[in-house]
């Protein structure tokens, strides 16, 4: 597609004899919202290393804005605008809310080895955390040590500090694990909010998010992607429905 921001094409990744990754073809538009949904064990997150440089492919090719990003490092994929926030909270618990985001902004500005307290007086790095505390709702919890904060806000802090590279591209790998239903409405609202305006992949278990969240949808089963449609599209699909969704299709 001329206007495919992501171009991932007969993309593979094995480890030894076993092949996780099966000849992978997808491409997603700028500013649309897809879901990569699959059943545990299905090579989502093994996708989601091979786009983020975590893992390098066997084979094929991963295109990021026309240029190939596949076996590259993750910082240099960053820079290039695709940022990810992994399955597992990834945020430095000891220290407040603010230090958190001031980190991320700080890392973006490669000013990651300046000392604290010259960086107090940098009004821009200051005036670009708080933007982003704002931005998914965390001004008031600022001061707040991360560790002792309720999950779904550790999980807003993470996509604050995901979004500090201001990227154009997020991977968010199942941000509602673990949520309450209260939690996970509030963080997906959150995920609305702060994609408008990006492209947005993620990797979700809810189905009612997906659903909802998507504007595309891509299944992924034993490494293979077997359909990919809009949320009808693929709620209707008898193969999916048959390979992963089952009773949640009618639901």
């Amino acid at each position: 597609m001329s206007d495919a921001i992501l171009d991932i094409q007969s993309l593979r990744k094995s480890f030894g004899a076993t092949d996780i990754i099966r000849g992978v073809n997808l491409s997603m538009q700028e500013g649309e919202r897809h879901a990569l949904i699959g059943p545990n064990g299905a090579g989502k997150s093994t996708l989601f290393h091979l786009m983020s440089g975590q893992l390098a492919p066997s084979s094929g090719a991963i295109l990021f804005k026309g240029h190939e990003i596949g076996g590259r490092s993750p910082q240099a994929i960053n820079r290039r605008g695709l940022a990810r926030s992994f399955q597992i909270t990834n945020i430095f618990p000891k220290l407040s809310t603010f230090e958190n985001v001031r980190l991320a902004v700080m890392r973006a500005h490669g000013l990651q080895y300046v000392f604290w307290k010259f960086i107090d007086n940098d009004r821009r790095i200051r005036d670009e955390t708080e933007r982003l505390l704002a931005l998914v709702r965390l001004t008031p919890k600022a001061s707040t040590i991360a560790g002792e904060m309720a999950y779904s806000e550790q999980r807003s802090l993470e996509i604050a500090m995901t979004l500090a590279s201001d990227p154009t591209l997020i991977l968010l790998d199942e941000p509602m694990a673990g949520m309450s239903h209260d939690e996970t409405e509030y963080t997906a609202q959150l995920i609305r909010e702060i994609s408008v305006g990006r492209t947005l992949m993620i990797v979700e278990h809810d189905m009612d998010v997906v659903f909802k969240l998507s504007d595309r949808i891509s299944v992924l089963v034993y490494g293979e992607i077997i359909a990919t449609g809009s949320p009808e599209e693929i709620r209707g699909h008898a193969g999916v429905r048959e390979a992963y969704l089952g009773d949640e299709a009618t639901t």
